[in-house]
């Protein structure tokens, strides 16, 4: 079980993120309207020496198209390790559903308490 934080009214969950030699620990948003893996700040890209593979189009909430160069890292969560496909962007970090359904979380956000709780059913 993975307990997350509340900071203002947004929900965040720290995960552990490796690439070559670097492996350092970020807080990400726990983000259910993000279909993919992760997405994060150019300086995390930077920290981790991540190369971009490719760039995609990406729809974001305001239906617009935007091109968004990916690369590849690997998160780790309570000692299991996944490939992450990881978006670059000038945004803040973003944990998805798909990065949830690879580790095989249920989230379960509770706004009036105010927790954050991500396990395996």
């Amino acid at each position: 079980m993975v307990t997350g934080i509340f900071v203002d009214n947004t929900p965040y969950i720290q995960v552990t993120l490796a690439w070559g030699s670097f492996v350092k620990n970020y807080w990400f948003i726990l983000d259910t309207g993000f279909t993919g893996d992760l997405q994060v700040p150019s300086f995390f890209a930077q920290e981790l020496k991540l190369t971009i593979n490719s760039i995609e189009p990406v729809t974001i909430a305001n239906g617009q198209k935007v091109n968004v160069p990916q690369s590849l890292a690997i998160a780790a969560m309570e000692g299991t390790a996944n490939y992450m496909q990881v978006g670059i962007s000038n945004g803040p970090p973003l944990a998805g559903i798909r990065f949830l359904t690879k580790f095989g979380y249920r989230a379960m956000v509770n706004c009036k308490h105010r927790t954050v709780i991500l396990d395996k059913p």
